[in-house]
């Protein structure tokens, strides 16, 4: 099934200046000083990188699809969580967009009755999403709540300018588009997901994406929310949740003509777009509305969005 080519995506943009929140001060370097970093050390080498899938989108860009080489990299087995976030804050302590802006947006049946009930403004086009005061990543889903019972889970509510920081302080950086692709394909050529071409083998679930009508009726027994950044199986390059769960920021800025004007040799685009490239969908995606939790698939946003369902992880030289 094709999607209309202007398909939105499920996860709003912010409506502040993509440079409002630059000024926050320097963050120190941590000292390195595990025995397992949590990093998967990749080879590198030649792969064939976009997709020319009917159920992706024209104006994501895509493909068409090519011939790309990558020298040798690592990137975490897991997105970033909250108890290595609040590590990060407890040392420097960073104050991240969405806690400088006093809200963030959240999916709408995450949040309590009476605080959905208050809210008026929402995005336009996008009326599942509440821009909600207090939101934040210590607070995913606004006041009341909080991240005691999910450490384990990926932190949320960041920004790409969030992502950056971390980086700094961990002697890390974000990974490229095409080293993402790479490491989410986890060996296999041109494959739809980081298992294979079936979403589900065998009728079991192998990521968290959207169970039920979105965005209304969600399946029985599931609720719209994140999960351990553990969970279901890893692909085979031993890396956890390439599809589905959070969205995690890329280092490139975003354009869609990313296979046409990119080099075939350790590609980013450098060039400012105003928007920062996305990978591997999030538990709000489905196939009636944003099937982009394919390894192929692309998404962008304004670096200084957050939403209850955007992370990030990170990589190595």
């Amino acid at each position: 099934m094709g999607h209309p080519p202007g398909k939105s995506c499920c996860m709003p943009s912010a409506s502040r200046a993509a440079g409002d929140h630059t000024a926050q001060a320097a963050v120190p370097t941590r000292r390195a000083s595990h025995d397992d970093d949590g990093l998967a050390r990749l080879p590198g080498g030649s792969f064939m990188m976009g997709s020319e899938d009917p159920d992706g989108f024209a104006t994501d860009g895509e493909g068409p699809v090519r011939a790309v080489r990558l020298q040798p990299f690592a990137i975490a087995r897991t997105a970033v969580t909250n108890r290595e976030f609040a590590d990060f804050v407890r040392a420097t302590q960073y104050v991240t967009s969405a806690e400088r802006a006093g809200a963030s947006f959240v999916f709408y049946l995450q949040v309590p009755e009476a605080i959905r009930g208050a809210i008026r403004r929402v995005p336009s086009g996008l009326p599942w999403w509440l821009p909600v005061q207090g939101a934040c990543w210590q607070r995913p889903q606004g006041p009341g709540s909080h991240i005691y019972e999910c450490l384990d889970h990926p932190v949320v509510h960041m920004s790409w300018f969030d992502a950056q920081a971390y980086c700094t302080w961990a002697g890390r950086r974000l990974p490229s588009e095409a080293q993402w692709e790479y490491a989410a394909r986890g060996g296999l050529a041109g494959r739809r997901y980081p298992w294979g071409d079936e979403l589900a083998p065998g009728g079991q679930a192998r990521c968290n994406i959207w169970r039920g009508e979105f965005p209304g009726r969600p399946a029985p027994g599931w609720q719209p929310g994140t999960l351990p950044v553990t969970a279901f199986e890893p692909n085979g390059h031993g890396l956890y949740n390439m599809a589905g769960n959070v969205w995690e920021w890329c280092a490139d800025w975003f354009t869609p003509s990313y296979h046409e004007v990119t080099a075939a040799v350790d590609p980013v685009h450098t060039e400012q777009t105003g928007r920062r490239s996305m990978r591997g969908g999030s538990f709000l995606c489905h196939v009636s509305y944003c099937n982009r939790y394919r390894v192929a698939a692309r998404n962008s946003n304004t670096p200084d969005s957050t939403s209850s369902n955007c992370g990030f992880r990170v990589a190595a030289a």
